[in-house]
């Protein structure tokens, strides 16, 4: 501290102790610990435990910090200390900060917890660390995607945003405004759950489900084996393409028979053998229902004669992209990804994009620090360009087709391989930054210097998008008569 600060400081021996309570922070009353009056600061690192984590005493006990709010169950523990804290600041100077995983300023937990931190404790972020890479030298101790929060119950002019380009690096300063739930300087909006996108584009769709215990999906040599011994079934195998092999350029395939005679399934001895496991699976599951139907996948998403874009329902956050293809209506998708059909190169080229990649680390949710990509959350509520004109359409059009072409232009490497940061071709690169270009002149004629300014630009535009679902619709008035 001495060094740091160019003055001495004696505090060797300790000649007072503090006052250290050992106890569970949210099941204590704060102030029975340290008088408000005393106070100044509170800081803290609380414990990163997922939602799906938590032991039972966990999730009671942040049941009662929230007071049986609504969807809880969908928060990290350490949202407990953030509205412990805005309860114990009211009418307050003191100011508050933690370090916390970046899980509650993405997806689905940013808009549960922080309506309530704002709109009922009039809580105000003062300065935000956006999401950097947090580990410590405990032998074993995976790396965590951390952000900080600072806040207070009173605003102030002077709000600070630490953005780090590389997440493992140092950050660097930026002044804003205000800075919203989803730490970008920007209006106070929460991105719910919407069953509809809100510009007018394709549908976003899941894979379908088979829920089969592994009946009906097969491996290379285990078709094989499968059709040697009942050739018949050939014509009923499709391509199964899961996230996992679509990733990967792995081959899976699957018993399709949405649409086979009753007397043909019957005079398959082996698929029948197949389906009736299937029904035996179903019929002790938490669906027995679906034993009704066990030759079929529980949920059939399929387009019936349309081709379809599809993208992993998660993916490596160590991708500056998440791949995306291209599939014909053939190739069955696996519920482990989201399709869109009836899309095209220009719905492609702008999924594909950087504009839309700063909207995804945003607001998706994450499994582990993975991207997890969200139909209701990410898609349906992204803001895409508005009114591009004809030839920045074709431009997007042109220069995804090239993305496409060097994909193809490397047979021997995956899609995982091609979007490794370390071994991504220089040609990709090139034609992923000439797509990126078409796409941002498509929004604006600004330059998007930083994934901030993106953020900025894309939430303005949301806000203009989704006005009028804010609207109040004014009562009618009724005229009186008389009688």
């Amino acid at each position: 501290i001495s060094n740091e600060f160019g003055q001495y400081f004696a505090r060797l021996p300790l000649k007072k102790s503090a006052k250290i309570v050992h106890a569970d922070a949210l099941e204590t009353d704060w102030e029975n610990v340290v008088s408000k009056n005393e106070l100044s600061y509170i800081i803290g690192n609380p414990p990163f435990i997922g939602s799906r984590i938590m032991n039972k005493i966990q999730k009671e006990s942040l049941i009662r910090v929230f007071e049986n709010a609504k969807n809880i169950g969908e928060l990290d523990y350490v949202t407990g200390w953030y509205l412990k804290a805005a309860k114990y600041i009211q009418n307050t100077q003191i100011k508050a900060a933690f370090v916390s995983t970046n899980s509650i300023v993405q997806g689905l937990q940013t808009a549960i917890l922080w309506n309530i931190m704002l709109n009922k404790y009039d809580i105000k972020i003062h300065f935000a660390h956006r999401t950097f890479r947090w580990s410590n030298e405990a032998k074993g101790n995976a790396a965590v995607y951390c952000v900080i929060i600072g806040f207070a119950n009173f605003d102030t002019p002077v709000k600070r945003i630490f953005e780090y380009e590389d997440i493992k690096g140092e950050p660097h300063e930026i002044k804003a405004k205000n800075i919203n739930p989803y730490l970008v300087d920007a209006k106070d909006i929460f991105i719910d759950k919407k069953s509809n996108p809100i510009c007018n584009v394709p549908e976003m769709n899941f894979g379908n489900m088979p829920a089969d215990g592994g009946q009906l999906l097969f491996s290379n040599e285990e078709k094989n084996e499968f059709i040697f011994k009942e050739p018949n079934s050939i014509k009923y195998f499709k391509e199964l393409i899961s996230a996992h092999e679509f990733l990967n350029s792995k081959k899976r395939w699957c018993l399709w028979l949405e649409n086979i005679e009753p007397s043909e399934l019957k005079n398959l001895k082996f698929v029948l053998e197949r389906v009736n496991n299937v029904r035996k699976i179903r019929e002790i599951s938490s669906r027995p229902q679906l034993a009704q139907i066990p030759h079929l996948f529980a949920q059939i998403t399929q387009p019936k004669n349309l081709d379809f874009i599809l993208i992993p329902a998660h993916s490596s956050e160590n991708r500056k992209y998440i791949p995306i293809g291209f599939f014909s209506k053939e190739n069955i998708a696996h519920n482990s990804c989201l399709i869109i059909p009836n899309s095209n190169l220009f719905h492609f080229g702008v999924l594909m994009s950087t504009m839309h990649m700063a909207w995804v680390k945003t607001t998706c949710g994450r499994l582990e620090s993975r991207y997890r990509y969200s139909k209701d959350i990410v898609y349906n509520n992204y803001p895409w360009p508005e009114n591009p004109s004809e030839k920045q359409i074709k431009t997007i059009e042109e220069k995804a087709q090239i993305v496409l072409d060097v994909r193809a232009s490397f047979p021997d490497s995956s899609l995982a391989d091609l979007y490794n940061p370390l071994t991504m071709p220089p040609a990709l690169v090139k034609a992923h930054n000439e797509l990126d270009k078409a796409v941002d002149a498509a929004y604006s004629k600004q330059n998007f210097s930083t994934e901030a300014k993106r953020m900025e630009f894309l939430f303005e535009l949301y806000e203009k998008y989704t006005a009028d679902l804010f609207v109040k619709e004014k009562p009618k008035k009724t005229k009186k008569t008389d009688i």
